[in-house]
C-alpha cells in the first residue's frame, strides 16, 4: 500500500528501524503492529522497555462480525468505540481531525489543553474532567460509561486499579517511537478503534507524502547544514535530545547538523552547562522549547544564567523558541509532522519552501 513511498524512506528515515512485522500494515512504527484476519483487526503493541516482549494484544472486532466468530487472543475491543477516555490532548486533536469527536467522553489534565478547539469541546459540558494523567479518578471514568480507556503506558507504572474498570485500556505507546512517521503512523490504529480506518488510513497518506516530499527537497538543496542544538538548563542539568530521538530526526532531516546526532540514544542526553558549551558555543542556531505563562527573552535569559551571552546564537540572534503553553505544539506535531518540519526547513534553510508564518518556532 505504501510501497511507492519506501524509496523516499530509507533516505528520509536515518535510524530506518520501520515495523519488522511483514505481515503487519503499517511500515514505519517499531511498537505497532497491525493486521486485519477474518473480518477483525489484531494489533499488537510491543513493549517498549523490554525487547521481544508483548505490551498488549488487541482484537479490534467490528460490530458487523457475529458473535458466533471465533476470536484469535487477546484484549477484544468492540469497534467503532462510542465512547472513550483520554489521558492525552494529543489524541483528542486526532479524533477531531478524524470527525469523531464525539466519542470522547473524559479526559485527563484539561487546565493544560492549548488547542482552541479542543478547549471549545470542553467547554460544551459533554466531557468529563477525570483528574490527572499521572492517576486517573476511576469513579469518574466509571460514570462516563466509557468503552475504553486511552494510556500512555509508563516504565513499572502500576495500572491495577484502572485495569478494575472492566473496560479495554488502550496502551498508547505511540509516544515512545523514534521517528516522527512511526509516530504518526498509529492513527491507522486510532482510525480503526473508532471505525473511521478509511479516513484515518487516507490521512495518514498525505502526512506521510508531506513529509517525505519535505525530506526530498531538503536531499537536493545540496547546501551547507547550520549546526543546532536544543533547550535551556533545568534545575542545573541541560537536557539534549539523544541522536535517535524524534528530534534528532526532525533536525536530520530539516537539513541541519545536530550537534549530538553521533549519540545513540533515542531519550535525553543528561548534561551540565560546560558540556553543551564545549560543543554548541560556535552553534549556527539555538532551539529552544520551554512552556511558561512569561515569553522568554534575551534579557530573561540572563537573568537565569549570564554565561548564555557566551554563545555565538545568542549573540547573533539565532535562537529560536516555542512556548508549549502558548502553541498547539504537542497537540498538533505528533500526528502532523510534517508541519514541525516545515518550520524547521524555513529556519535553517531560507528559500527553500514558500513563505509561510511560522505557529510553533518563533524568533526569540
Amino acid at each position: 500500500m505504501l510501497a511507492t513511498f519506501l524509496s523516499l524512506l530509507c533516505a528520509c528515515q536515518k535510524h530506518g528501524e520501520g515495523n519488522q512485522n511483514s505481515n503487519s500494515l503499517l511500515s514505519h512504527t517499531r511498537l505497532l503492529s497491525l493486521r486485519d484476519s477474518g473480518g477483525v483487526s489484531i494489533a499488537v503493541v510491543a513493549d517498549p522497555w523490554a525487547k521481544e516482549k508483548t505490551l498488549a494484544t488487541y482484537v479490534l472486532v467490528p460490530d458487523t462480525v457475529p458473535a458466533t466468530v471465533q476470536l484469535p487472543e487477546g484484549t477484544v475491543v468492540h469497534t467503532p468505540l462510542r465512547r472513550a477516555v483520554l489521558t492525552s490532548s494529543i489524541h483528542a486533536a486526532l479524533l477531531l481531525r478524524l470527525g469523531v469527536a464525539d466519542a470522547i467522553a473524559g479526559m485527563t489534565d484539561t487546565a493544560y489543553v492549548v488547542s482552541s478547539d479542543i478547549r471549545r469541546l470542553l467547554r460544551s459540558g459533554k466531557v468529563t474532567d477525570v483528574g490527572s494523567s499521572v492517576n486517573p479518578d476511576a469513579e469518574r471514568i466509571k460514570q462516563t460509561h466509557a468503552d475504553a480507556l486511552f494510556l500512555s503506558p509508563m516504565e513499572n507504572a502500576g495500572q491495577n486499579n484502572l485495569a478494575r474498570l472492566g473496560i479495554p485500556l488502550i496502551q498508547c505507546a505511540d509516544y515512545m517511537e523514534v521517528s516522527p512517521l512511526a509516530r504518526a503512523e498509529w492513527m491507522r490504529f486510532y482510525g480503526r478503534l473508532f471505525g473511521c480506518a478509511d479516513s484515518a488510513d487516507s490521512l495518514f497518506r498525505e502526512v506521510e507524502r508531506a513529509y517525505e516530499t519535505l525530506c526530498q527537497k531538503v536531499r537536493t538543496h545540496n547546501a551547507p547544514r547550520p549546526t543546532v542544538f536544543c533547550d535551556l538548563p533545568l534545575s542545573g542539568t541541560w537536557y539534549e535530545p539523544g541522536g535517535q530521538s524524534t528530534m534528532g530526526q526532525y533536525l536530520a532531516d530539516a537539513g541541519a547538523d545536530y550537534l549530538w546526532s553521533d549519540r545513540a540514544e533515542s531519550g535525553s542526553l543528561p548534561l551540565d552547562f560546560e558540556a553543551v558549551y564545549a560543543r554548541a558555543a560556535r552553534a549556527d542556531f539555538w532551539l529552544v522549547k520551554y512552556g511558561s505563562a512569561a515569553t522568554l527573552t534575551y534579557e530573561s535569559m540572563l537573568r537565569d544564567d549570564s554565561r548564555f551571552r557566551r554563545f555565538r546564537a545568542w549573540q547573533e540572534r539565532r535562537i529560536w523558541s516555542c512556548n508549549s503553553l502558548k502553541v498547539p505544539f504537542y497537540e498538533e506535531t505528533p500526528f502532523f509532522p510534517h508541519l514541525l518540519l516545515g518550520e524547521l526547513i524555513r529556519i535553517f534553510h531560507p528559500g527553500l519552501l514558500p513563505e509561510a508564518p511560522n505557529r510553533y518556532y518563533l524568533p526569540l
